[in-house]
């Protein structure tokens, strides 16, 4: 017997056999017994692990099983939540991100009642912040989304996610892959998804997989006699999707991955809003001058200003580098390669710094790089060169970066030609996957006219300009908006 999946869109065949398989876990299917309580869900980005995991919620609601959902996420992906929830569940919820300070946020989940079903929202910090009233919420289903976050077995979300996964009826566990760098990463995950797999014990489960080695036996190395059963345990309750699996897939997938920028960001960007509308009624309003002033805002948007006097540019903004880390980690930890690519100087050397920081090898192609074939080469040929990080202008034309498939798109300038020339980088004879494309929007600001203008092949000046002579302020995100 199957369930339908109660969402909105056409679901692909592997998004169908994930919610079966989990659906079949929860005992939502003949023979009606429950398997697990907890499944993981080992998709890569873009196979729509979320999507996935809305239809388990909504077909456990529909069946009586659970009335409120607990959705732990990183800090960078909390929106992504609500905006797939509204756009793909197929039945009645109420969802709130919780946000704000630690009282505001008890607050708004005390007030989360009624027969909809009751989704909270959290980030992993907030959550072990707020352990006491998340366990005294005494929800039904947790949803660990990026759960590689609780790969470390001691740490304080950690151990928060095992103490609501312990009064949980339901977990849902979501990432790329279990493994991320070590094999003995997956007992937190699998403590909080159903300790029975390896139990309750580190050090038992630790013993029992691996031998101690190296300088004061603290490196654990999977004992090859192991292999096999812990692979089998780990996939007894896990539905794994790799791009290259998947053959219904389109060639390309394009996600919009929406930023807030802190407030005191935004203010600036409010402010520099106005300034630039202002200024433009004080001249002639030509293509340049709309365009020169847009060029400004764009620099915000990714975390810098500069001042008129040509000084450093100051960063005010990190938003948009820490959901770039988030989603580094994601494809890093299943195993692929991934390429960056931005617009402005400033964005890219604090991208190097941050992959610098995080000893995580990278390949560079911008204005000042001489040797671009070399830095190629590295990255299609060299398996410990991870990331690609490219300057849109100078990265678009003459180099192959099929050793990825996954582009984010971190900033973009205002060109048609780069825009095309950089997606075929990787999207090109030699890809062997579908490709996925991220584009990192500020939310509220130009990103999205500039986005909007160059997926649907308009002219982004013009656009401008007309809608200056239409009365509107060009520079604000929608319409008339200042």
């Amino acid at each position: 017997m199957t369930i339908n999946m109660p969402i909105k869109v056409t679901p692909y065949q592997h998004q169908k056999t994930a919610f079966q398989f989990t659906c079949g876990n929860f005992g939502l299917t003949a023979p009606y017994r429950i398997i697990s309580r907890g499944t993981a869900l080992l998709m890569e980005m873009g196979l729509g692990k979320t999507l996935t995991a809305i239809a388990a919620a909504g077909a456990l609601y529909q069946t009586g099983k659970i009335r409120r959902v607990l959705i732990v996420a990183p800090l960078s992906i909390l929106g992504v939540w609500q905006e797939e929830f509204e756009k793909f569940a197929d039945f009645d919820f109420t969802l709130a991100v919780l946000t704000g300070s630690t009282a505001k946020k008890t607050d708004t989940l005390r007030l989360m009642q009624g027969s909809l079903l009751q989704v909270a929202v959290v980030n992993y910090e907030s959550a072990w912040r707020m352990e006491k009233e998340l366990l005294a919420w005494d929800t039904d289903l947790v949803i660990a989304d990026e759960g590689h976050k609780i790969k470390t077995n001691n740490i304080a979300a950690s151990k928060t996610m095992h103490k609501l996964g312990a009064k949980a009826r339901y977990k849902l566990l979501l990432t790329g892959t279990i493994i991320t760098n070590k094999a003995i990463d997956v007992f937190s995950q699998y403590k909080f998804l159903n300790p029975e797999i390896f139990g309750q014990s580190f050090y038992v489960f630790r013993n029992r997989y691996f031998d101690m080695v190296g300088y004061g036996n603290h490196t654990p190395v999977l004992k090859k006699s192991m292999e096999k059963e812990l692979t089998e345990k780990l996939h007894s309750i896990a539905f794994r999707a790799t791009k290259a699996e998947c053959l219904d897939l389109p060639e390309t997938t394009d996600i919009v991955r929406y930023v807030d920028l802190e407030p005191s960001a935004m203010r600036v960007y409010r402010d520099l809003v106005q300034d630039s509308f202002a200024e433009l009624g004080k001249g002639e309003v030509t293509v340049t001058n709309i365009l020169t002033r847009l060029l400004r805002l764009s620099q915000l948007t990714g975390g810098f200003i500069s001042d008129d006097d040509g000084s450093a540019p100051q960063r005010i903004s990190t938003a948009k580098q820490a959901a770039l880390e988030d989603i580094i980690e994601d494809v890093l930890q299943g195993g692929k390669k991934l390429v960056i690519i931005a617009r402005f100087i400033p964005e890219i050397i604090a991208i190097c710094r941050m992959l610098d920081k995080k000893d995580i090898k990278y390949s560079l192609v911008m204005g000042s790089i001489k040797d671009r074939d070399e830095q190629v080469a590295r990255f299609q040929n060299d398996p410990e060169v991870q990331v690609f990080v490219g300057q849109i202008a100078t990265a678009g034309l003459g180099i192959t970066l099929t050793a990825a498939s996954t582009m984010v798109f971190y900033s973009l300038d205002y060109s048609m030609s780069n825009f095309e020339q950089a997606k075929a980088r990787i999207h090109r004879a030699g890809q062997r996957e579908n490709c996925t494309y991220i584009y990192l929007t500020a939310k509220g600001t130009v990103d999205e006219k500039v986005l909007k203008a160059l997926r649907n092949k308009a002219d982004l000046a013009r656009t401008l300009v007309d809608d200056y002579r239409g009365g509107n302020n060009p520079f604000a995100a929608r319409g008339g908006e200042n």
